[in-house]
């Protein structure tokens, strides 16, 4: 297969955009133009995916011709990484358009906002399948701008304007660490394809010397990264940006919030050559982890919980790049994505869905017995598995850690199962799950393995700090697991009362990007 053909994803892309520019002629109300040209667009795209997949399964990896001079200009990369993931946008973008479509139906500007997704998925699918580092710092760039303006659809919402300004301000922040990581990556290996930066990097890696000229760059990148994926303690806007609509919070999780671990993974080789990066990604991310799980659990607004859900989940993602689980990564990517899509998008139908379900009583507390049953209970199920498909704490530390924080989850689940009368039907469908959840968590890790290899690199055995650092992360979720346990039995307390109102508001840990941001000020019309 000649490289030419890789870059027929071009087509699509600029399908895309073309259909952003034609919304400018009809901005308004039921553009039926507009409307029947995104839903043609965004399912171009999916095919055009789906056939860049089949290449790469057939052919392999390859790169296409290089539109432009020299080393500036733009070409598609195309291996198991870029078709997941633009498969993933894709996927994704034809279901928040169709969404759309009904969802500002009404709407004085509906074309407008129907441009706007358009431009914003061009935007994320030329990011994704970058194969130039020029291309790659323009699209992330772009992606941004293009982000930014839906944020400020409803630009007389005062809490939209200042998140987008938040956003704003962060992403700019990254570009300059990534324009500065890029430019440290051409001036070291001499190109700025990225395939070939990632076949030196692996090959630097081999020999054990590495220039501090790319530790610097692998810093600036896992930088970029963190900011990119609203990490602590630049997570605020992500919480803040309920004001826009629903549809672009759907949006959000085709490959723009998760640009950052995409980012990481894409410049793996790079990053393995900088342990200083891989610990500050696993610590920053673990943290963040942390903090927003449990603030999380305090949140009564649906669509605010979710966001402090996206953000522990980008923390745990860019906690499982830190640690070497790239493909694991990937798929936490990918399965968080479509997960948080939907539960996005069938937001207003939380009720019904929660009536329809069992679930524990909120004050139920299971005791200590049961607890601790259900934590063997879970611990044999994961270990078991781990060990028919021979996973083993010598060879795998991360991908076991990571797993015993799947535990932790279990164990919960299991426990409220049993809290009240004892209902078999429960209790074994419970079991039946947990056992499911922990094989299907060593298939999948081992499937995406073999998946990406060799586009993405296998998990390395972690150093002494990265030792310590998956021990301290496997005890502080063991703790959040207790913490969640034992909330019940506190709700009457004075002191969690008091606790629960500052962990609601996530230890006014945004206040003073407010401040620098301009959210205290108050509006230019009600000024005197």
């Amino acid at each position: 297969m000649p490289s030419s053909a890789a870059l027929l994803p071009f087509v699509a892309m600029a399908a895309l955009a073309a259909v952003a520019a034609f919304s400018r002629f009809e901005p308004g109300l039921r553009p039926r133009r507009v409307l029947l040209a995104a839903r043609l667009a965004t399912l171009g795209s999916l095919a055009l995916a789906l056939a860049a997949g089949i290449a790469v399964a057939l052919y392999g990896p390859m790169t296409s011709p290089l539109i432009g001079l020299g080393e500036i200009g733009l070409s598609i990369r195309l291996d198991a990484l870029s078709v997941i993931m633009f498969g993933l946008v894709s996927f994704v973008g034809v279901i928040v358009v169709q969404y759309s479509r009904n969802y500002l139906d009404g709407d004085g500007r509906q074309g407008a906002f129907m441009g706007g997704l358009c431009l914003t998925l061009s935007a994320v699918s030329l990011l994704v399948l970058s194969g130039n580092l020029v291309q790659l710092v323009l699209a992330w760039i772009a992606t941004s701008v293009a982000l930014h303006q839906l944020l400020v659809f409803y630009a007389e919402r005062q809490g939209a304007v200042i998140a987008a300004r938040k956003k704003f301000i962060t992403a700019r922040i990254s570009d300059a660490c990534l324009i500065g990581a890029a430019l440290l990556l051409a001036s070291s290996f001499g190109t700025a394809d990225i395939a070939a930066i990632l076949d030196q990097a692996g090959a630097m890696a081999a020999n054990g010397a590495t220039p501090p000229a790319l530790v610097v760059a692998a810093l600036l990148i896992a930088v970029a990264a963190l900011l990119k994926s609203a990490q602590f303690p630049t997570h605020g806007w992500l919480t803040e940006v309920m004001e826009t609509p629903t549809p672009v919070s759907a949006l959000l999780h085709a490959g723009i919030i998760n640009a950052g671990g995409f980012l990481v993974v894409r410049f793996a080789d790079v990053m393995l050559l900088s342990a200083s990066s891989m610990h500050l990604l696993a610590m920053v991310g673990g943290f963040t982890a942390l903090f927003g799980a449990v603030v999380m659990l305090t949140q009564t607004s649906v669509k605010v919980s979710l966001a402090w859900s996206t953000v522990a989940q980008m923390g745990f993602m860019l906690l499982q790049c830190g640690l070497g689980a790239f493909s694991l990564a990937v798929l936490h990517i990918v399965a968080h994505s479509l997960y948080k899509a939907h539960a996005f998008l069938s937001s207003g139908s939380v009720v019904e869905i929660a009536r329809a379900s069992w679930v524990p009583s909120a004050r139920a507390k299971p005791d200590r017995t049961r607890i601790l049953a259900s934590f063997v209970v879970a611990l044999g199920l994961y270990v078991g598995v781990g060990a028919l498909l021979g996973v083993t704490p010598i060879d795998q530390p991360a991908i076991l850690a990571l797993g015993a924080i799947l535990v932790m989850g279990l164990t919960l689940l299991m426990a409220q199962s049993t809290v009240g009368k004892p209902n078999a039907y429960v209790i074994g469908r419970t079991l039946a799950a947990a056992g499911a959840v922990s094989l299907v968590y060593f298939g999948l890790q081992a499937g995406a393995e073999w998946l990406l290899y060799p586009a993405v690199p296998v998990t390395p055995v972690p150093g002494p700090v990265g030792i310590a650092i998956i021990v301290l992360a496997v005890t502080s979720f063991a703790l959040v697991t207790v913490l969640q346990l034992l909330v019940p039995s506190w709700t009457g307390s004075p002191r969690w009362q008091t606790a629960y109102v500052h962990v609601a508001n996530g230890f006014y840990a945004n206040a003073v990007f407010n401040r620098l941001a301009g959210a205290l000020q108050r509006p230019a019309a009600a000024k005197s």
